[in-house]
């Protein structure tokens, strides 16, 4: 749990400097925290700079095969579609998300946000056969007021 309260802290991190609230931390088998990450889409004006991306693009560059696949990353939300791919051809390890992808896509819905150019795809459609937890309902809430900050809606 503590790894995943990174995670929402840097998302936090991300909103207070003007970006998406998205926060990732790569862990090792052994517990250790090898990156972390958080959204800077808006700071760096890419919309591929997600934090899940960055952390797959590291582990890519910096760990052994075998490393990334006993990896976990811990995110605030569910990757999207773009970011699964990215984890998956990086051969990363088990997920675990705060809040899932049908929570964000209920939530933007509901505050009128447009929709993503990008289908709201659970990882698993992506990755077949990745081990995937999540949701995890008191840090989803936490997560659901930080982008209705970001959105204006609260």
């Amino acid at each position: 749990m503590g790894h995943l309260q990174r995670a929402v802290e840097l998302a936090a991190e991300a909103l207070e400097a003007g970006d998406e609230p998205f926060g990732s931390v790569l862990v090792d088998a052994g517990g250790r925290v090898l990156a972390e990450e958080r959204n800077r889409v808006n700071s760096l004006h890419d919309r591929t700079r997600h934090p899940e991306f960055a952390l797959a693009r590291w582990a890519a560059a910096h760990m052994p095969e075998q490393s990334r696949a006993a990896a976990t990353v811990y995110t605030s939300g569910e990757h999207c579609a773009m970011c699964s791919a990215a984890h998956g051809w990086a051969g990363l390890g088990r997920i675990v998300y705060a809040h899932s992808t049908a929570q964000l896509t209920r939530w933007l819905t509901e505050w009128g946000v447009p929709s993503s150019p990008v289908s709201p795809l659970p990882v698993q459609e992506v990755v077949p056969g990745l081990a995937v937890q999540g949701p995890v309902p008191e840090l989803a809430e936490q997560l659901r007021g930080l982008h209705r900050s970001f959105h204006g809606r609260g």
